[in-house]
């Protein structure tokens, strides 16, 4: 049986204006905010086992070209000059047209964007709902790793051989 591939799309700029801290950061130096985004979802997807594709726009950007990169985990999508987020969302969408195993999901806060996917058949998520479960998924995986320290012990066991083992054996006993 073949397995559901899921994506997930991100209107970058939508969520980078709708999360305060991201919002603040752009404030200051907006290629912060995108590396911090780009950071926070890298570890999302990860966990999420989503496909993930970051959209950022040059709508207002002059003599912009489209480009893609590939970061860790994620596709970054740069719009060309005039062309929104949403624009390039909708087409990708229309593009990849009715699949059966495929499972898309948008995170954007735009009604009509969210009305265009649900009218594709695809899933949307506010990107207050996306920073919840980016939260809680990074919550969880801060959980594992401190469960996965706390039961692994180092022992020196662990770290010789069997023959090394046996002399240091030898020599607590004073065998040797």
């Amino acid at each position: 049986m073949k397995r559901i591939r899921k994506i997930l799309i991100i209107d970058g700029y939508n969520v980078i204006n709708a999360w305060e801290d991201l919002k603040r950061l752009a404030e200051e130096k907006l290629e912060l905010a995108r590396e911090s985004l780009n950071a926070m979802i890298s570890e999302y997807t990860q966990y999420s086992g989503f496909s993930t594709i970051i959209v950022y726009d040059a709508y207002r950007v002059r003599n912009s070209e489209s480009r893609q990169e590939k970061i860790k985990n994620l596709e970054i999508i740069y719009t060309k000059e005039n062309e929104t987020a949403d624009t390039y969302i909708e087409r990708f969408i229309t593009d990849l047209g009715p699949k059966k195993f495929l499972d898309i999901t948008v995170a954007t806060d735009d009604i009509s964007e969210q009305h265009i996917v649900a009218g594709k058949g695809g899933n949307r998520i506010s990107t207050r709902q996306l920073y919840i479960d980016v939260i809680n998924a990074k919550v969880k995986i801060d959980n594992k790793v401190k469960q996965t320290k706390l039961s692994k012990k180092n022992t020196l066991e662990d770290f010789i051989s069997d023959d090394i083992a046996k002399i240091l054996d030898d020599l607590r006993k004073n065998d040797l």
